[in-house]
């Protein structure tokens, strides 16, 4: 019996707009990561990029749920150097970039190799309702 292995047609891909309007962050986040990696999909390979386009929309207007997880949620960088961790919490970085907490939260969920970075790169977020990608025409994502 042959493995079987699918044909991946870069210009077949969809592309799907999610609107995080009021969506809990966590739950959005594994939506769009298994749309990313294609796991939605029947012909889902794990060594292969089988997913689709995700467009997210209204990030600034997401919440995280938990009676104080908005003040202890914190979000770590390191430079390398000693002395250079640098901490936020998920207030300010709804404040600064809302974009960014979504992107974090999405990446981390996707594998942490050349694939992941390949993957990731068909996320797009955006803070409002605008978006350039009229002409994909994208689908609605259910987050539901």
């Amino acid at each position: 019996m042959k493995t079987f292995i699918p044909k991946i047609d870069p210009q077949n891909r969809k592309w799907y707009v999610i609107d995080l309007q009021n969506a809990i962050l966590g739950r959005a986040a594994v939506k769009v990561a298994n749309v990313l990696r294609g796991k939605t999909k029947p012909i889902f390979t794990p060594h292969l990029d089988t997913g689709d386009h995700v467009i997210a929309i209204n990030a600034k207007q997401m919440r995280v749920t938990g009676k104080n997880a908005p003040k202890n949620l914190r979000y770590y960088r390191y430079s390398g150097y000693p002395g250079g961790l640098k901490e936020t919490t998920y207030e300010q970085l709804m404040q600064k970039n809302p974009e960014e907490v979504f992107r974090l939260a999405v990446r981390r969920m996707l594998p942490k190799n050349r694939l992941g970075r390949k993957i990731f790169k068909k996320l797009h977020v955006y803070a409002g309702p605008e978006h350039p990608h009229k002409a994909q025409k994208p689908e609605p994502l259910k987050l539901n």
